[in-house]
């Protein structure tokens, strides 16, 4: 289908930074709990995801199970997205937010080389060209030993937890990308509440079993990390909200090169609220990922422009 006009115009790229926004601030207030597991305030978020689509669900009666053929795909999309939400948070708590937010961006670049193996979608020599760069910059942001030396500045804690969240990030990423893979594999035959109760309720059951594991289930004994992490479910899911908003009346070219405003807000959020500098190595990492994105991005763009003018002629 086509994309729904917006009522006024730029109020698709409006509703994506404010998304934006919305996810920058819930990272910086990761960043403040204390003493609470990654994995916690995931299930937090997937309890308030549950809330906010169980009234959609019975209200579009999609049932709770989706069509016999599509529930392989759903499962396998709730359970990568809970993954890439669980490794996302790791790695904010981990490593400097800005260094996590650049790594995740690399997603459109993972998204069209895992379309070509799995969708045999073309890949071109620019794509190999993004790949490297995304590459790149990843390498500049993880700054291994073996290239840069043991001295590594401008890192939280210890270089072992540095390159545990590069690491979380990376595989976040492509959790990420394989779900993008999924939900075209579907096409639009299963609706978006069901995608996201299925997202919910695989990480719920995914995240209690893994906290009784590792006896990481325990409440913030602190009321304001207990805020924090409402805060955190409610930002997210209204981040989402609007980024899907922002789809549904704009297109999605537009959206992904509009949507690296979040590593912009990364950057000025992590100065302001958590006095941290980010590095040059950082910043070179960064202009690296955000580039190969926008390109990936606008490429995609032009193809579909193109076709869809061939296809009106």
């Amino acid at each position: 289908g086509t994309k729904k006009k917006a009522a006024c115009p730029g109020l698709g790229l409006f509703y994506t930074v404010l998304s934006a926004f919305l996810f920058s601030v819930a990272s910086v207030f990761l960043k403040k709990i204390e003493d609470v597991h990654s994995v916690e305030v995931s299930a937090f978020r997937c309890v308030f995801q549950m809330a906010f689509v169980l009234p959609g669900l019975i209200y579009y009666k999609t049932g709770f199970l989706g069509p016999k053929g599509k529930r392989i795909f759903l499962f396998l999309r709730g359970l990568l997205g809970s993954t890439a939400m669980i490794l996302l948070y790791y790695a904010f708590q981990v490593m400097p937010l800005a260094d996590a937010t650049v790594i995740t961006f690399s997603s459109p670049v993972f998204t069209s080389l895992l379309a070509w193996i799995f969708l045999k979608e073309k890949y071109s020599i620019w794509d190999l060209l993004f790949t490297l760069f995304t590459i790149t910059g990843v390498v500049l942001i993880a700054r291994p030993p073996f290239l840069f030396g043991s001295n590594v500045t401008g890192i939280e804690g210890s270089y072992a937890d540095h390159i545990k969240g590069t690491i979380a990030a990376i595989a976040s990423t492509v959790s990420v990308a394989s779900t993008i893979i999924i939900l075209r594999k579907m096409g639009k035959s299963v609706h978006y509440f069901l995608s996201i109760w299925y997202y919910a309720v695989i990480g719920l059951i995914g995240c209690v079993i893994a906290l009784f594991v590792m006896n990481e289930w325990r409440l913030p004994y602190c009321g304001k990390d207990r805020v924090f992490l409402i805060l955190i479910a409610i930002l997210g899911l209204g981040g989402q909200i609007l980024l899907t908003k922002a789809l549904q009346i704009e297109k999605a070219g537009p959206v992904a090169i509009m949507r690296t405003m979040d590593v912009v807000f990364a950057f000025i959020l992590q100065i302001i609220f958590l006095n941290h500098l980010p590095t040059w190595w950082t910043v070179g990492g960064a202009l690296c990922v955000v580039a190969s994105s926008s390109g990936t991005a606008i490429r995609k763009w032009r193809q579909s422009s193109k076709k869809a003018i061939q296809n009106e002629i």
